[in-house]
């Protein structure tokens, strides 16, 4: 199976509203009954993401199976961090919005491989009861850092590599 990246476009929505619902039922199914829960990521976020070049699709044979939003710093959402601190301050791009669908493996792996290829310093987020996401996190080699709170509510474990 031929794995690519490429960046979204307006005719990709549908098929990226469809993988944000599958990433919210793997986090239900998973015990994450808070993240997503609001209506977020909704349609606009996402035509944002896409008019403004962040949005991605992981395709396997030409065929969605993930999106992600990948967006250069700094995030206003990461100005202030509680309980640790940002190991450094160098110019970093974000990791935001992250859904696949079920059953696909090294989505991760291979989201963070292209935008390693991109950026040498990235931050990402998650929400305290997202442990999936922790883990691919940590095993990914991000350090943990502290406790960031999101523009919109919430508060969000927040890593750095």
């Amino acid at each position: 199976m031929a794995r690519s990246i490429r960046k979204s476009t307006i005719a990709d929505l549908d098929s990226i509203m469809l993988l944000i619902d599958c990433g919210k039922q793997i986090m239900r199914d998973n015990g994450n009954m808070e993240q997503w829960n609001d209506g977020y990521p909704d349609r606009k976020t996402i035509l944002t993401d896409v008019a403004n070049g962040n949005s991605y699709l992981i395709l396997d044979d030409e065929e969605p199976i993930a999106t992600f939003a990948f967006i250069k710093g700094p995030d206003p959402s990461y100005l202030k961090i509680y309980d640790g601190q940002w190991s450094n301050e160098e110019p970093y791009y974000v990791v935001h919005r992250i859904a696949s669908k079920a059953g696909k493996h090294h989505v991760f792996k291979d989201l963070m491989d292209f935008c390693f290829s991109i950026a040498t310093h990235i931050r990402i987020d998650t929400h305290p009861d997202n442990t999936i996401m922790q883990h691919v996190i940590l095993r990914y080699g991000f350090t943990y850092c502290g406790i960031i709170h999101l523009l919109r509510g919430g508060k969000r474990l927040a890593y750095l590599k």
